[in-house]
Parts: C-alpha cells; structure tokens; sequence
C-alpha cells in the first residue's frame, strides 16, 4: 500500500528549473522512448542553457510542472504556432510523470493548468497533441477532457528497430 503523499503543487517552469526539468525529461525519454518525438541519445549533451530556453515563460505557452516535496515528478509542455496563418492552434507535448508518481492525478492536475492557460489566450480556437497509439493510459486522459482523434499515422516514429503508430487529438476551445 502506498504511503500518503505529500501535496502536489502545479506551477510553470522558470529558466532555474531547466536542471531539474532536463533530469526528469532524460529519464523519460530512457524510460519510454516510444512517448517523444525526440530521444536521450539526442538530448543527453544539450546544454543547460539550450534547456533554459525551453523554460521562458511566453504569455502564450510555456512548460507545467508538478512538484510533490519540492521534487519534480512531472512535466507538460504548452506551444502555440507561430506563423501568422497557424497561430490560432496551440499544442501539447513533452508530457511525462514519473513512474512513481502515476495513478495519483498528476497528470490531469497538468493537464488542467495548461488548458487553462490555453483558454486565457485571445485567438487561440484548438489545441492539438500526438500521442502512441499503444499509450491507451494518455489517450483515455486526453479524451476524459474532451480531446478526440483526428487521424492516425502509421509507422509515425522509429524506436530502436521498430516503427509506432502516432495519434493526433484535437480539443476546440474557442467560445465564440
């Protein structure tokens, strides 16, 4: 039985975060390489300063994180196109929580603040994300808030000497 756990606050990740972030995301992509377009043998000699970036706060996107004991146990990334004709679409990615912290709402609790801030934004209609077609836990979140399929790629990503199958969801959240 697992023990009671500490609160788990959500706030946006500040460039001071970037050594706890590129931790956490390393371990994700070591642990699940099949959920990210990227992979640790790509990221593993970024730069710190390459990650801070990531972690600047824009009005219209940023990265969530969920800290439970002033840990990072979770991350979820918010971006909005930004040519002209495109800017009206927002996207999630990098969403990843650590194995010892799944089944406990986290990434909902992320889920929800990034739609939030999704939502505050003028002009923005949908947000979209990719996600395995395998990962049945993500996509099952993704549609408990309304996100619905919209295509399937085949063979989307290689991993390792094998090929997944990518899902693109789509959630409209203009109100006008």
């Amino acid at each position: 039985m697992r023990q009671p756990s500490a609160a788990v606050d959500i706030r946006r990740l500040v460039p001071t975060d970037a050594l706890a972030f590129q931790a956490l995301r390393l371990a994700g992509l070591q642990a699940h390489p099949e959920a990210f377009g990227s992979s640790y043998e790509e990221e593993k000699d970024w730069p710190l300063e390459r990650v801070r970036e990531w972690l600047i706060a824009r009005p219209d996107a940023g990265v969530f994180g969920a800290f439970e004991d002033e840990r990072l146990i979770g991350v979820l990334g918010l971006g909005r196109q930004t040519r002209r004709n495109f800017a009206h679409v927002g996207f999630l990615w990098g969403m990843y929580v650590h194995a010892s912290a799944r089944g406990r709402g986290v990434g909902r609790r992320l889920l929800e603040a990034a739609l939030a801030l999704a939502r505050s934004q003028p002009g923005l209609r949908h947000v979209t994300l990719q996600v395995n077609a395998d990962n049945r836990a993500a996509i099952a979140l993704y549609q408990s808030f309304g996100f619905v399929e919209i295509g399937r790629e085949p063979d989307a990503m290689r991993v390792g000497n094998g090929f997944c199958d990518d899902i693109r969801m789509y959630l409209p959240i203009a109100t006008h």
